[in-house]
């Protein structure tokens, strides 16, 4: 997963240039000519946010804006590759306007089922996750 993390702009709603959705777009679409994305995403300032916070008691919901913007994120990729470098290399490709402060992308693995150690799930939980996945899969358009 490539994360875009969010800055002041973004915060404000700020809506991106013509040229830069244009990238964006171009990006976009040579993620899925390589038949590596899964879904990108642009989310809404955190203003339109909520975090669930749990402790001891019941869950408290907190309302954004969220005062951190390092902690913000502006949109994601999910992408399927074959390694950390080769979601790196795509991740560099990202557009991101020049002289833009305060904006970075992370790259995260995402946990797969197939990572989880034999041990940890009875085949019964094996099984529900299997059929989970395959049905997600079967729902999806291009399937």
């Amino acid at each position: 997963m490539i994360i875009g993390k969010g800055s002041a702009e973004t915060e404000a709603g700020v809506m991106p240039s013509q040229e830069l959705v244009d990238d964006m777009i171009a990006y976009n679409e040579s993620l899925a000519r390589a038949g590596v994305l899964l879904a990108a995403e642009g989310l809404h300032p955190s203003s339109r946010a909520a975090r669930i916070a749990y402790g001891k008691g019941k869950p408290k919901v907190i309302d954004g804006p969220f005062a951190e913007t390092k902690e913000i994120i502006a949109g994601f990729w999910l992408i399927q590759v074959k390694s950390r470098e080769e979601a790196i290399e795509w991740a560099l490709r990202v557009p991101v306007p020049e002289g833009e402060e305060g904006v970075g992308l992370e790259v995260w693995e995402v946990f797969d089922a197939a990572d989880m150690p034999e041990t940890s799930m009875t085949p019964e939980t094996a099984r529900r996750d299997r059929a989970v996945r395959e049905g997600l899969e079967a729902e999806r358009p291009d399937s």
